[in-house]
């Protein structure tokens, strides 16, 4: 089947930095590093940056990988200790590794957009990951301007968020035209998906981000009033809001910019993969105008703003009641 390859090296690849992240939490090492942007990294993130990076390269010598970190901040003499840990995460997966490979690694995620390239966010949720919460590590394949594969691991995700105390880890595997799979992470078990086609009424609720300045909080729930959700929101870290929009257990993911600041756009790594996990389950993705997502373009979406992702049946009934109101 078209992609095989490539989806069983992004499978394995992004299990393995699962592995890390999951060491690295259990270690107690999880601690926040402040970029010169002020946002937060750890050396999970970097670490496991490295170990996909290193994949793609042995399988895919020739695709270019656009991630979110590079090792610029490693590279300083007083991160020695930090580069050392991660060296020694990435050696229980990759034992011949180095700090310098490390630093080769994460860099070669420094790529450009092109006719066919990798998108990676090494761990999207940072502050989720840090609280011991919801985070994902998404990767997708983006070739002609399309993304064709997309995987999605969330290893705090239960199984079924209606069991919460139930198992957790899941890995979501989506490729165009092959529809969307959930792989439990313990058991192996694999089932297709297909929760957005429409929306379950018992799940007839919105998902936002954890975190109040990823969107125009109000704009986003008089959306969800306007098209007939009452409950309350469901608060969840990262791209994992994708994934429960699959399945079925919300029916909506808006992320809506602030008025104030009118040229924010958002990251290529912060959606390509969910946006595939979420439409080979049935569902619609796009900015708020109803344009398609451009992920090819460059490494910030220059020509959208705005997210809907929702089930199909609801999607028009959303689009006009945003159209409504900006």
């Amino acid at each position: 089947m078209a992609y095989e390859l490539e989806k069983q090296v992004a499978i394995a690849s992004v299990i393995g930095a699962i592995k890390l992240c999951t060491q690295i939490q259990n270690d107690c090492l999880v601690a926040a590093i402040e970029k010169p942007d002020f946002s937060p990294v750890t050396i999970a993130d970097l670490g496991a940056q490295a170990i996909i990076c290193q994949a793609i390269a042995a399988d895919f010598p020739q695709d270019t990988v656009v991630g979110e970190e590079d090792a610029k901040l490693l590279r300083q003499p007083h991160m020695s200790e930090q580069l050392e840990q991660i060296a020694s995460y990435v050696r229980v997966h990759i034992p011949e590794t180095s700090a310098e490979t490390v630093l080769e690694w994460i860099d070669r995620g420094n790529g450009q957009v092109g006719g066919r390239f990798w998108t990676l966010d090494p761990i999207d949720g940072t502050k989720g990951f840090l609280r011991g919460d919801q985070y994902a590590i998404a990767l997708a394949l983006i070739e002609d301007g399309e993304v064709k594969l997309g995987v999605m691991g969330c290893p705090a995700l239960p199984l079924d968020l209606n069991q919460p105390q139930g198992e957790r880890g899941v890995l979501f595997v989506a490729v165009r035209g092959q529809g969307t799979t959930q792989i439990a992470l313990k058991s192996g078990v694999s089932q297709p998906i297909l929760g957005a086609r429409t929306a379950n009424k018992h799940n007839f609720r919105s998902t936002e981000s954890v975190e109040s300045r990823h969107g125009n909080l109000p704009l986003q729930r008089a959306i969800a009033q306007a098209v007939g959700m009452t409950p309350e929101p469901l608060s969840i870290d990262s791209m994992a809001k994708y994934a429960v929009v699959a399945r079925g257990e919300a029916a909506l993911y808006l992320r809506l910019p602030w008025a104030e600041y009118p040229d924010y756009r958002e990251n290529i790594w912060d959606h390509a993969a969910g946006a595939i996990v979420l439409e080979e389950a049935g569902g619609r993705v796009s900015d708020m105008y109803g344009k398609p997502l451009e992920f090819a373009a460059n490494a910030k979406m220059l020509n959208n703003r705005g997210i809907i992702a929702s089930s199909s049946d609801i999607y028009d009934a959303v689009l006009d009641a945003l159209q409504e109101k900006v």
